[in-house]
Parts: C-alpha cells; structure tokens; sequence
C-alpha cells in the first residue's frame, strides 16, 4: 500500500492528503462504506453531529480491523450548541456516538457570525482538549477575522480550517493565510458536485495527459497546492481511485490552467461565513 502524502500543521500534527467524506453514508451501507475506505487505506475520515452519522462511522471504524491509533476520526459541532453548556455536551455526545475514547479531530461547522458565539464555542473544544476527550481542535469555513478572534481571546490556534475549495472558488488568499500561519487547509466539496466540472476542456485535457480520470485530476490539483480533499466516496472502485490521485504530480503550468476556472463568486450554495448560519 502506498504511502499518503501528509502536510503538518503549525503544532506538528499532520494529515493524510486525501481523507474521506461521509455526508449522506448512513446506516449499514455507511457503516461498510467506512470500514471499507480504511481497508483500502484511507486514514482520515470526516464526519459532523449535523451528517446524523456519527454512529454508523464509529461502527465502520471499528469493523475496519485497522488499528485505531492509525486513524483520524473527525466530528463537528454544530450552530445550535454553540453555547459553553450546550457545546460540552455536544462534544461528549459526538464521542459517546462515535464511540471512541477520545475524538482525533473536532471542528466547529460554521462560526454563525450574527449570533456570535464561537468563541464559546472554541474555548469549549480547548477545554475539551485539555481533558483528553479532543485530540487536536480546529474549524471549519471560517475566515481570517474569525481565525484571528479565536486565537486572540483563547490563546489557542486552530490547527486545521474546513472549507469550500474547488477549481470553481480556488480561495487562493485564503489558502495563503493558512499557510503563513501553519493552518492546515480541508477542502469540502473539492470535486464540485463533479458534472460540470468534470467536462471541463483542461480537467479533461490534463487527466489525458496523465491517464487518469478527471476526478483524479482535480484530487492531484489538490494534493499539489497542499490542500487535503475529503471527498465522498461509498464503492471500493472510487475509494481506490481516490486515493491514487494522491501520487500523481501535476506540472506548475497544470496547476495553474486548472485554478483558472475560478469564478469572482464560485460557492456551490452561496454558502459565505460572513452570513450563512447553520442551526
């Protein structure tokens, strides 16, 4: 099994460059969708309370047969347990589902700018840390007012940002400011709902050149600015060939064409933290 690329953060934690997304894997068929993506060699799997999911994920990671220690369980808390009371609780709860010791990796889902109580929130995923039930503690689509609020009032940096990026919204100054400031970046949705994406003229003409297909071209677009993909994947044929992409090295000049498909607004949903509030 070949080794992932991995990419560490400013405290040393690192992650495997492909991990898999588990929105919509529920149930038995969730539950073997995990426990399969392990065995193939997925290392990082990415959940959230909100996936409704948690249990069928901690099932599939246990029936994988592969040492715990080895993988990377993601949770996230949600809009509505922002409060210090209700986040700890929620935190406790997301472990009790999953079934774990202690959460690999628990991020708040959105920062709800105008309810304004992420900041309770993240002193509780610190606190959580500090107990030994959270390993490492980060976020998800928040921006760089937010990032710098959280450290200012806690202390405490992130050590991984969840958000939007695919060759339609590249989020190239955003992905600038993880790097200065050793934030390791996850890209949710990082094939764009594929259709569109997928036959797009240079996707198509750079996965031809490498002989792979335009999925694993974006992936390797992925890997090759540093961005960790999460992509969903529930049949053993894409989990393998998910991973694949994570060796192939696309040229500058590749690189380049395919994050010229930017648009000034390319969001899926229109889902920008300045406003989006998740419940």
């Amino acid at each position: 099994m070949t080794a992932l690329p991995t990419f560490t953060a400013h405290n040393g934690f690192t992650l495997p460059a492909i991990g898999l997304g588990t929105y919509a894997l529920w149930g038995d068929a969730g539950a073997d969708a995990v426990a399969g993506a392990l065995s193939a060699g997925y290392r990082l799997v990415d959940s959230a309370f909100n996936y409704e999911n948690e249990g069928s994920v901690g099932r599939g990671v246990a029936a994988s047969g592969v040492d715990r220690a080895e993988v990377i369980v993601t949770t996230k808390l949600p809009g509505r347990h922002h409060r210090t009371a209700k986040a700890t609780t929620s935190i406790e709860e997301s472990r009790s589902r999953l079934g774990v010791d202690a959460v690999d990796l628990h991020l708040i889902h959105w920062p709800n700018p105008s309810q304004d109580e992420y900041v309770q929130a993240w002193q509780a995923l610190v606190e959580a840390q500090q107990r030994g039930v959270v390993r490492q503690i980060g976020v998800s689509n928040f921006l760089p007012a937010h990032l710098e609020r959280i450290e200012r009032e806690t202390g405490v940096r992130p050590v991984v940002n969840q958000i939007e990026v695919h060759p339609y919204f590249p989020q190239e100054e955003q992905l600038e400011y993880h790097r200065d400031h050793g934030i390791l970046t996850e890209a949710w949705s990082p094939i764009a709902k594929a259709a569109d994406l997928l036959a797009e003229p240079v996707v198509v003409e750079v996965a031809a050149a490498h002989d792979i297909s335009p999925a694993q071209a974006v992936l390797a677009w992925h890997v090759a600015r540093e961005t960790i993909a999460i992509p969903k994947a529930s049949s053993r044929e894409h989990q393998v060939a998910n991973l694949a992409a994570a060796s192939v090295a696309l040229s500058r000049d590749e690189v380049a064409a395919i994050t010229a498909l930017g648009r000034a607004d390319g969001r899926l949903f229109g889902g920008d933290p300045r406003t989006h509030e998740e419940s």
